[in-house]
């Protein structure tokens, strides 16, 4: 699938193994479809809770 650059930014990103662990898990735990599904909602949750403060 084409990503519309439009909406989308591709960045590359490199995570320590630990982290990616972790991605993996929570990306598994709550059935999405991928790991760049995984890592967008992870941020979205970081962020939401960021802006609580």
């Amino acid at each position: 699938m084409a990503v519309d650059k439009n909406k989308n930014t591709q960045i590359l990103v490199t995570f320590p193994n630990e982290l990616v662990d972790q991605i993996e898990k929570y990306w598994h735990e709550n059935k999405l479809k991928n790991r760049n599904e995984a890592i967008r909602e992870l941020v979205k949750i970081g962020l939401e809770k960021s802006s609580q403060k």
